[in-house]
């Protein structure tokens, strides 16, 4: 399962991401989100962990506190196409 974590302090970086998420099972993939132009992170990341286990990281993490601040913890939807996003290719 897929985690979408907001209000991630300026400092914090991947690997203290996934410090914070690992005592709740097995972190597979662990990003905090960079601005491209800027290079500064955007203050929210995802964290891949087995369902069980995210399930229980969502519950014991959403508001705690990381790096200074509380942080939002949830499970991450599917992105959307929107108006600005360009239509998908048909084969052919």
């Amino acid at each position: 399962m897929n985690i979408y974590i907001v209000n991630l302090s300026p400092g914090t970086s991947d690997a203290a991401l996934a410090a914070h998420f690992s005592p709740y099972g097995t972190v597979v993939f662990c990003r905090v989100i960079i601005d491209k132009y800027t290079g500064l992170p955007k203050g929210y990341g995802f964290v891949e962990m087995a369902d069980t286990e995210a399930l229980a990281a969502i519950a014991a993490l959403d508001n705690s506190v990381l790096g200074g601040q509380p942080i939002r913890v949830m499970e991450a939807r599917p992105k959307e196409l929107g108006a600005g996003s360009p239509a998908p290719r048909r084969a052919g």
